[in-house]
């Protein structure tokens, strides 16, 4: 089952400890206009997927990120939110880590689950629980023309 938020309000999310980045809702219309991002479209063909990754992440925060937390200057002054200082930020690997699992994972999710099928009871899935009683033994074969 999809679960739909009806709230177009920002949320807060902790990425590191003294790390909040406020971010707008993950829209299709953020991801449609993020995928059409110069750096994205002036990568090479041979570009890895870790690349793309990157620069995706890059492209879905410089949209996303409304204000943050925790980010300083070299001084250690506050400053605000600008579309360098969010490609800094995610420079920072655990921060790149947390951003990706806690914003841009949430969209992809959507996907996994549209073909709305219980997870299976064991495996990579493992989640379902059995709803049939075992067997009492094991059945007999059908008799041959």
């Amino acid at each position: 089952m999809i679960r739909l938020n009806l709230t177009a309000a920002p949320a807060w999310l902790t990425l590191a400890p003294g790390l909040r980045l406020q971010v707008a809702p993950l829209t299709t219309a953020l991801m449609v206009s993020a995928r059409a991002d110069p750096a994205i479209e002036s990568l090479p063909k041979t570009a890895t997927q870790e690349e793309l990754a990157l620069v995706m992440a890059k492209a879905v925060a410089r949209r996303a990120v409304l204000d943050w937390e925790g980010v300083g200057d070299d001084a250690g002054e506050a400053v605000p939110v600008s579309p360098e200082g969010v490609d800094a930020l995610l420079e920072i690997w655990p921060v790149f880590e947390a951003f990706q699992t806690q914003y841009v994972v949430k969209g992809l999710i959507l996907d996994a689950e549209k073909n709305v099928s219980a997870p299976l009871p064991n495996g990579p899935s493992a989640g379902a629980t059995g709803t049939a009683r075992p067997a009492r033994g094991a059945a007999s074969t059908a008799p041959q023309d």
